[in-house]
C-alpha cells in the first residue's frame, strides 16, 4: 500500500462518520465517501498544497453531502410511510462507523431529528458539537461568515434539545433493559412487555412500501405492547427465525432473520429506565448493506397460506 492509499484509508472513516450523520444512508454516504476520497487522491496527486488532509477531506464530503441532502429530501418527500435512516450495527470490529467518534450521535432518534433541520443548520452542528470543529474553520467548509455559522448552530442546537430526552440511560442499564424487553417480547408476555414501556412511548416502521409495516406511527403503552406482541407472535411461528440482540446506532436493538435472511433491524431508545421509542427497518433497500436480505412479502404471502393462520 503506498502511502497516499495508507492516509486515505485513514481519512475514511472520518469522511463516512460526517456523510452517515449527514444522509442518515449508508449507501448515499458511500458514494459521497468515494466521490470525495477521489477528490482528495486528484489534489494529492496533483501536487496542491493540503496542509491538513484531514480538513480537507471534511470540507469536501461536507459539501458533496450537503448537495446531496438537499437531493434526497425531495425523494423523502415522496417516501412510502414514515421514512428512518438506513441502521449501523456499532457493537463489532466492522462497524463502519467505528472511528467516527461519540456513537450517542449516532442514534436513530436523533438522526430523525436532524433531518428538520436545514443542510447548512445541520452541518454546522455536527462539525462543531460532533467533531469539533471550530466555527473559524466551519465558515470555510459552508461557505458562510462566522456570524451566520454561530446564528446556525444556535439554532440547531435549540431544535435538536427541544426533541432530545431530557433524562438518560447508562449503557449497562439500556442493555439489561433491552434483554428483559426481548425475552418478553420472544415470549408473548404481553404484561411483561407493558412494564418496560413508557406511557407515552413511539413505534415506527419502515418499509419503504417494499415491506408490511406500519401505516402511521403508533403511540401509547398497550397499544404499541399489542402490535409488538402481535408481530412476534407471527414470527414464533417459524420454526427458523433468529433474534440476535446488537447494538443499532449506539442503541440497543436486534436482527430479526428467518433461514439465514435478513427482514428487520429494530433499535430501542431508552430513557429513564424505560423504553421511549422503538424503531423499526424493514424496507429490504436499507438492510441490504448488512447482509442477505429475505422477501418479507413472500414470508407473509407463506405464513397466510398457512392451515390456521
Amino acid at each position: 500500500m503506498t502511502d497516499c492509499e495508507s492516509l486515505l484509508a485513514d481519512l475514511r472513516p472520518v469522511a463516512f462518520g460526517i456523510a452517515y450523520r449527514m444522509l442518515g444512508s449508508v449507501s448515499e454516504a458511500e458514494d459521497v465517501v468515494q466521490e470525495a476520497l477521489l477528490r482528495v487522491h486528484r489534489a494529492l496527486e496533483a501536487g496542491e498544497e493540503v496542509r491538513s488532509p484531514r480538513a480537507f477531506t471534511a470540507t469536501v464530503t461536507t459539501r458533496l453531502a450537503m448537495d446531496e441532502l438537499r437531493s434526497a429530501r425531495v425523494r423523502r418527500e415522496r417516501y412510502v410511510g414514515d421514512w428512518l435512516p438506513e441502521p449501523v450495527i456499532t457493537d463489532g470490529r466492522d462497524d463502519p462507523a467505528e472511528q467516527a467518534v461519540a456513537a450517542d450521535s449516532l442514534s436513530l432518534a436523533l438522526l430523525v431529528v436532524l433531518e428538520s433541520l436545514s443542510p447548512e443548520q445541520r452541518a454546522v452542528l455536527l462539525l462543531h458539537d460532533v467533531f469539533g470543529y471550530g466555527y473559524g474553520e466551519i465558515t470555510d467548509i459552508v461557505g458562510k461568515s462566522e456570524a451566520n455559522v454561530r446564528q446556525l448552530a444556535v439554532r440547531a442546537r435549540r431544535h435538536v434539545e427541544e426533541r432530545r430526552p431530557r433524562f438518560t440511560t447508562t449503557s449497562e442499564r439500556r442493555a439489561e433493559l433491552a434483554e428483559r424487553f426481548f425475552a418478553a417480547a420472544r415470549e408473548g408476555d404481553l404484561a411483561g412487555l407493558e412494564s418496560l414501556l413508557a406511557h407515552d412511548v413511539v413505534l415506527v416502521g419502515d418499509g419503504g412500501g417494499k415491506a408490511p409495516s406500519l401505516a402511521r406511527s403508533q403511540q401509547g403503552r398497550s397499544r404499541v405492547a399489542h402490535t409488538l406482541t402481535n408481530w412476534l407472535g407471527v414470527l414464533r411461528r417459524l420454526p427458523d427465525v433468529e433474534i440476535r440482540l446488537a447494538e443499532v446506532n449506539g442503541d440497543p436493538g436486534a436482527l430479526f432473520s428467518v433461514g439465514g435472511q435478513l427482514y428487520a433491524v429494530w433499535a430501542l431508545d431508552v430513557q429513564g429506565g424505560e423504553v421511549a421509542g422503538v424503531r423499526a427497518v424493514v424496507n429490504p433497500d436499507k438492510l441490504a448493506h448488512l447482509g442477505p436480505v429475505g422477501d418479507a412479502n413472500a414470508l407473509v404471502q407463506q405464513l397466510r397460506a398457512r392451515p390456521g393462520d
